[in-house]
Parts: structure tokens; C-alpha cells; sequence
């Protein structure tokens, strides 16, 4: 018996639908059982870092391995042409996840530091020598000389990263270590 007050069902007396008015869906490949996802696939192991990847907060980084070692020492040297930033930021990165990168950079961040300092006086001498000699010792100590300060700076760091390329070790002729 139906209750007066609920209102009637209107699919009440209907055959189901069939999907497709009726007719079945035609699979594509004929008659094909179903596959189970990942049959035969063996279980995952927990996720691992691939190499070089960055690792999250508070982990600590991987060592160098000898060839990623000698390459950031010798792009130590190279970045020179740039400036120190180059170097610094190798440096930094880098100085705790390899030994020949912590000293290949080290030595040529000083480089670049002294090369800074010598550039700087070069210009202030310059500038002194200048307002006394109506500009011919601006033209020697403000051009001249650090235009030959900075092909000294780009000869040495390419022998720098060359021979650490190749190897080696490299320590620029003339160099105050400010950072040891």
C-alpha cells in the first residue's frame, strides 16, 4: 500500500534503458578479455632523488662525484672572464661536496679579489695622476692599465680552468689570499 502524501515513483513499471538505444557497444579489437592494471609489474620502491636533482630543506648534498668535481673547479676558474660572481657562487655551493672544487674556487675567487683591488687603485691613481697632468695620466693609469689588468685577468683564468680541465691544479702568479 502506497502512502498518500508521498508523491508516486515515476520511474515506477519502466524497464531499465539499454545504453546505445538498445544496441551493445562494438569493441574495437574483436573480443578482448580485460586486462588487469600492472599485472605482472613488481611493487615500487619508495622514491629516491635521481643524481643531481635538488634535495630537499635540511638534507644534506651528495658529494661531487671525481668527474662533477673537476668540472665546477675548472668553471671556477673560467668564470673569471665574467667576474667573481662566478666563482663566489661556485664557491659557496659547492665548497662542502668537493675538495678540489672547495680549492679551485677558493683560489680563484682570491684571484678575482685581488684583480678588483688592483683595478679600483689603477682608476683612483688615475684619476690622482690626472688632475695634475691635464689627463695624460688618466690616459695611462685609467685606461691603459686596466685594460691590461683585465686580458691579464682573462689569460689567467683560462689557463686556470685548462689546466684544471686537464687535471691538474692551478695558482695565479700574483694572488692574495684573502680567503684561506
Amino acid at each position: 500500500m502506497t502512502d498518500p502524501n508521498q508523491p508516486a515513483d515515476p520511474n515506477a513499471g519502466v524497464p531499465p534503458q539499454q545504453p546505445y538505444g538498445g544496441v551493445p557497444p562494438q569493441q574495437p579489437y574483436g573480443n578482448v578479455p580485460p586486462q588487469q592494471p600492472y599485472a605482472g609489474v613488481p611493487p615500487q620502491q619508495p622514491y629516491a632523488q635521481p643524481a643531481g636533482a635538488p634535495q630537499p630543506a635540511g638534507a644534506a648534498a651528495a658529494p661531487l662525484d671525481p668527474a662533477q668535481d673537476k668540472q665546477w673547479a675548472s668553471f671556477a676558474h673560467l668564470g673569471g672572464i665574467l667576474w667573481f660572481l662566478p666563482s663566489l657562487i661556485i664557491w659557496l655551493v659547492f665548497k662542502d661536496r668537493g675538495r678540489l672544487t672547495d680549492q679551485e674556487a677558493k683560489e680563484a675567487l682570491n684571484w678575482q679579489i685581488t684583480w678588483i683591488i688592483a683595478w679600483v687603485a689603477s682608476q683612483i691613481i688615475g684619476i690622482i695622476i690626472g688632475s695634475f697632468t691635464y689627463g695624460i695620466g688618466y690616459l695611462l693609469f685609467g685606461l691603459l692599465i686596466p685594460w691590461a689588468l683585465y686580458i691579464l685577468n682573462l689569460v689567467f683564468s683560462i689557463l686556470g680552468f685548462v689546466r684544471v680541465n686537464s687535471g691538474g691544479t692551478y695558482r695565479y702568479p700574483i694572488n692574495f689570499r684573502f680567503i684561506k
